[in-house]
């Protein structure tokens, strides 16, 4: 049978955060639960994501110069950072093949990750995992995990139930993603340059089956 794209409406989060608790951006946030700062996941419209542009361009600058191996290499300046943004991804944004997912705690942009669905016609069942961020300011906090959790969510809600995603072999988010339930698909060696030094390091490629919600 053909497969049929979620309703709009089905697409936005269910909450029940009063109004008081939500932190400056309206729209559909989660809570999350055992953290003494609770943060609010949220899916970015298009009007959010212009507005937090200059903060999701911090913290993309923040991760690389702090090591992360996410595409850049130094030199990379803040309006590098910012121009990645606007060029690169509010286009698949505007066009509704991309979703950005953004933490925030106490008022600052803590996270981000992206559900790229912007993918040949034959492979429409599937998305990329894209730019997993957590500023090195609000690390081990779980911040991760529960963006890769509403990630998932947003997923099956545009029927797309095989998620592929690279990371440098040997960082920390490749045992994070395993206990995340990502199996790793085979590691190519050399295959990105270090931020920071003449090398290049190996990718492990990684993917994982959901399963759609029925209830």
């Amino acid at each position: 049978p053909a497969r049929t794209a979620a309703p709009q409406a089905e697409l936005v989060a269910e909450t029940n955060i009063a109004a008081q608790d939500l932190v400056i951006l309206s729209g559909p946030m989660r809570r999350a639960k055992h953290l003494v700062t609770t943060p609010l996941i949220q899916c970015l419209t298009l009007h959010q994501f212009d507005d937090c542009v200059p903060h999701l361009a911090e913290l993309l600058h923040a991760c690389v110069h702090d090591g992360a191996s996410i595409g850049f290499v130094l030199p990379f300046s803040p309006d590098d950072a910012k121009g990645f943004w606007l060029k690169r991804i509010r286009p698949s944004l505007a066009s509704g093949k991309r979703v950005v997912m953004i933490a925030r705690i106490d008022q600052k942009l803590a996270g981000t990750v992206q559900l790229n669905c912007d993918l040949m016609p034959n492979q429409d069942h599937r998305a990329d995992v894209s730019k997993l961020l957590v500023h090195p300011a609000f690390r081990r906090r779980g911040i991760a995990r529960l963006l890769m959790a509403e990630l998932e969510r947003q997923a099956i809600l545009r029927n797309r139930t095989l998620l592929v995603l690279d990371t440098r072999t040997g960082d920390a988010a490749e045992p994070l993603y395993g206990s995340l339930g990502y199996e790793t698909a085979g590691i190519v060696p050399g295959f990105a340059r270090d931020p920071f030094a003449e090398k290049f390091d190996a990718t492990t490629y990684m993917f994982k089956h959901l399963q759609p919600d029925h209830s």
